[in-house]
């Protein structure tokens, strides 16, 4: 299939992205995650994009995109209408499926949550990725009702296992070591770009070629840690979806608990939740099963019923 490339005006910086598929065909978005740029997408692009209109494009300051000049910049209202501008651009006005992995997911769900894009995301598939604010009001042993009144403080914990949160603390120590000054930017330069197929291969068994633009996007994107993750601590919001969420949760994930994507029924209604034996990258090891899972997905919630913000989703964990 012919890939197409556009680049895209966000205001402060033009996007790269990438569009095949027929033109006639339901759209799905792909927002990839760090330290990647859009290419990490290609083996699932190659398995949805006979039967759907596949866009993907690299972040800002990710791939051949342009980088914002400022930390704040980088800011999840910021990422969010990144999404908003390409899906104009690629779909006009007709709703399309969002899917998003790492912190792709993460910057997802500013879009999911925002009254704004209320119509246009038919279905969401969450990969690896939380939303920083219902994990920040988890720490803090707080839900908000569906009147943003405050209810009992156990809404969210009800299902969550004891001391995940301690489990999640220790497989987040990267975002600590990401937020120190200098450091992290010395061991990328220092070959920690050079050797990330080489880490991808022993920790996740993925076999993957050097993205050539892999310590800009390492670089670059170490400002998406340090322009939220402080921000959404101290001040989480209530954030309801208006659209259909799926998780798909890889139970060997190093870096992301599959208790995040638990007891989430005050922010989401009824949702889907389907839990693999799989690791963090399982989008580059295991992209057939990645799109039988989307794939099904989708077809449950055709664009055409996007603007009835009715979900219909049963709540469940599943194997597959």
């Amino acid at each position: 299939m012919i890939r197409d490339t556009l680049s895209v005006d966000a205001g402060d910086v033009r996007l790269a992205v990438y569009v095949s598929g027929p033109r006639d065909a339901p759209p799905i978005v792909l927002v990839h995650g760090y330290p990647d740029s859009a290419t990490v997408w290609e083996p699932l692009r190659a398995q949805l994009d006979t039967r759907y209109r596949v866009i993907g494009y690299d972040v800002r300051g990710a791939g051949a995109s342009g980088a914002p000049a400022t930390r704040s910049a980088y800011r999840l209202e910021r990422l969010a209408a990144d999404l908003a501008a390409v899906a104009q651009a690629t779909c006009g006005t007709r709703p399309f499926h969002l899917v998003g992995h790492d912190w792709g997911s993460i910057q997802c769900w500013e879009a999911v949550t925002e009254p704004a894009l209320r119509g246009r995301i038919a279905s969401y598939t969450s990969i690896s990725g939380p939303c920083l604010d219902h994990a920040s009001l988890d720490l803090r042993g707080k839900s908000a009702s569906r009147t943003d009144e405050t209810p009992s403080p156990h809404t969210l914990k009800r299902r969550r296992p004891f001391g995940s949160s301690v489990r999640q603390t220790l497989k987040s120590w990267y975002i600590f070591f990401f937020h120190l000054p200098w450091l992290p930017e010395l061991v990328w330069r220092a070959g920690g770009a050079r050797m990330w197929p080489l880490w991808l291969r022993l920790t996740e068994r993925v076999q993957s070629s050097r993205d050539p633009s892999q310590l800009r996007n390492a670089l670059n994107g170490l400002n998406l840690y340090r322009a939220n993750f402080v921000d959404k601590l101290l001040r989480p919001r209530a954030r309801h979806a208006h659209a259909p969420v799926q998780f798909i949760v890889p139970l060997r994930d190093r870096y992301v608990g599959p208790e995040l994507s638990l007891g989430l029924d005050t922010w989401l209604g009824a949702y889907r939740r389907v839990e693999i034996d799989a690791g963090h990258w399982v989008v580059l090891r295991e992209p057939e099963r990645i799109a039988e899972l989307v794939e099904r997905f989708v077809e449950q919630h055709p664009v055409e019923q996007a603007d009835a913000g009715e979900h219909g989703v049963s709540s469940r964990s599943a194997g597959a």
